[in-house]
């Protein structure tokens, strides 16, 4: 009887005795197995699709209106602004949404600049307002322009914003080519309480691990460098 009380006893027990490596490696590999086995089960239950993509649910422009700083980024393919990102988002009285933007980006892989961008927003679906499509323009000829879906994944209004684009589609749904922006009303930084958010969706829109900081020095608003004033003065070629 005395065996029958305490298996767990003789089970380190008999992890003592000869033969008790051959135990200890079917255990460990049982671990192992069951470690994989959910993992996997997790990996089916995400999709990555990007229609299954949730986004703010009565998204309101008039809130998220203002001045935004990009904290971190996930580049697309190709010329992407590289720090300093700023935006200012204004609604006006017919309720649409346009933007101004602000942020360095380096061309020919060694000439950084400074760089204004002018955006305006329309809505495809009036049911799903935080699902727009952005047309953008580079406010100089070397600047480039075209149009990019623009989603607002979330927001606070008053804290954090996430949002997020895909240019090109896999056949599976997924995403080829997409990007997005981590802002915060505050270009210090996020509280520790909302990051734990963002890493959440930042999961949620299969982009985890695929961001990286950015720098937010102020130096896309230098009046001193008279390279950059005389580029951002440059007019595009239909305005010439």
């Amino acid at each position: 009887m005395q065996y029958f009380e305490r298996p767990c006893a003789i089970l380190s027990e008999a992890l003592l005795i000869p033969g008790a490596q051959y135990i200890r490696m079917k255990y460990a590999q049982y671990v192992f197995l069951a470690s994989i086995f959910s993992t996997v089960e997790y990996s089916l239950a995400q999709t990555c699709a990007v229609e299954s993509f949730s986004v703010k649910d009565n998204f309101d422009p008039k809130r998220y209106a203002g001045k935004w700083y990009a904290l971190a980024k996930k580049d697309p393919e190709g010329l992407f602004l590289q720090d300093n990102i700023s935006a200012e988002y204004t609604v006006e009285e017919d309720g649409t949404m346009t933007a101004s933007s602000k942020g360095r980006v380096k061309l020919f892989g060694f000439w950084v600049i400074c760089a204004d961008m002018a955006a305006q927003y329309t809505v495809p679906d009036p049911t799903t307002p935080a699902k727009m499509y952005m047309t953008y323009q580079g406010l100089a000829s070397y600047l480039s322009s075209g149009g990019d879906n623009y989603w607002v994944i979330d927001t606070d209004y008053d804290n954090y914003a996430i949002t997020y684009a895909c240019r090109s589609l896999k056949e599976d749904g997924s995403c080829d080519d997409g990007y997005s922006l981590i802002f915060s009303r505050n270009p210090r930084g996020l509280p520790p309480a909302i990051q734990r958010i963002v890493r959440q969706k930042q999961e949620e829109i299969c982009m985890s691990g695929q961001f990286q900081p950015v720098l937010q020095s102020g130096k896309a608003t230098l009046r001193g460098n008279k390279m950059v004033n005389y580029h951002l003065k440059l007019r595009t070629e239909s305005e010439e």
